[in-house]
C-alpha cells in the first residue's frame, strides 16, 4: 500500500510545528508572525498558510484569538504523549538507553533518506553541520545533537518516532557528557556524522540505515557496551 501524499498545507504545518518543537523559534505562548510576514518565510500563499494553521489549530498546537493573532497553546507538551509519559520519567541505565537507539534509529534514517522534503533535509543537515562546528569550538553540542536526531525522526512522517524521541533524548545527553572527555568518541562522532549527512543528501537509505546503525555501535564500544 503507498502511503497517502501529504498536501501542501500539511507539509506547511509540519514545518511550523518543527519550528516551534527543534527550531525553538517559538515557545509555549508566543504569537506568531503576522499572516504576511509568516507566509513570506515559508515561501507559501496567505491561503495554504491559513489552512495549515486551522491543521495545528486542529491538533492543539496553535490557538487563535481574534482581534489578537495565532499563538502556541501554552498548557501543551508538544514533545510528550500522555502514552509515553511515563516512559519518559524513567531512569534507565546507558545500555537500555542505547540498545534502544540501536533498535529505533537506523531505520528512522531509513525512512526519513526516503521520505525527507527539501526543508526537512535542510534542517537536518543545518543542526549536524551547526554540531560539528559545536564540537570543533569545544562548546556545548547537546541542545544541537538532540535537534540533528530529532529532524532525522521527523522527516519519517512517523507519529511513534516523534513521540519517542524525548526518552531517546536521555541517551544522547548521557552520551554527550560521558563522551566529551574522550578524544576517540568526539571524532568517531565527527565522522559518522558526516556520513549520514552524505547519505541522506543523496536520499541513500541503505546508506542512511547503515551510518546510522555504525555511529550508535560506536557509542557503545567507546562507552564498553557490549551488543
Amino acid at each position: 500500500m503507498t502511503r497517502k501524499k501529504r498536501s501542501l498545507a500539511e507539509n506547511v504545518a509540519d514545518n511550523i510545528l518543527a519550528m516551534i518543537t527543534i527550531d525553538k523559534k517559538f515557545n509555549s505562548g508566543d504569537k506568531l508572525p503576522n499572516e504576511i510576514e509568516l507566509s513570506e518565510v515559508l515561501q507559501v500563499s496567505r491561503t495554504t498558510l491559513r489552512e495549515a494553521i486551522r491543521i495545528l489549530v486542529a491538533h492543539n498546537v496553535l490557538e487563535i484569538y481574534r482581534g489578537k493573532g495565532t499563538f502556541v497553546k501554552n498548557n501543551l507538551d508538544l514533545n510528550e504523549d500522555l502514552g509515553l509519559k511515563e516512559l519518559s520519567t524513567l531512569q534507565p541505565d546507558i545500555k537500555d538507553l542505547y540498545e534502544m537507539r540501536l533498535i529505533f534509529e537506523p531505520q528512522s534514517a531509513y525512512y526519513a533518506a526516503k521520505r525527507a522534503n527539501d526543508r526537512e533535509l535542510e534542517r537536518i543537515l543545518y543542526y549536524g553541520r551547526l554540531e560539528e562546528e559545536l564540537i570543533l569550538k569545544k562548546e556545548d553540542r547537546t541542545e544541537a545533537e538532540q535537534a540533528f536526531h530529532k529532524s532525522i525522526a521527523k522527516a519519517t512522517h512517523n507519529e511513534f518516532m516523534n513521540r519517542l524521541m524525548p526518552i531517546l533524548y536521555q541517551a544522547i545527553d548521557k552520551g554527550v557528557l560521558l563522551s566529551d572527555t574522550n578524544e576517540e568518541m568526539i571524532q568517531n562522532t565527527l565522522n559518522d556524522h558526516r556520513m549520514i549527512m552524505e547519505f541522506l543528501s543523496k536520499r541513500d537509505a541503505e546508506g542512511a540505515k547503515t551510518a546510522m546503525k555504525l555511529h550508535i555501535i560506536h557509542a557503545m564500544r567507546g562507552f564498553g557496551i557490549t551488543e
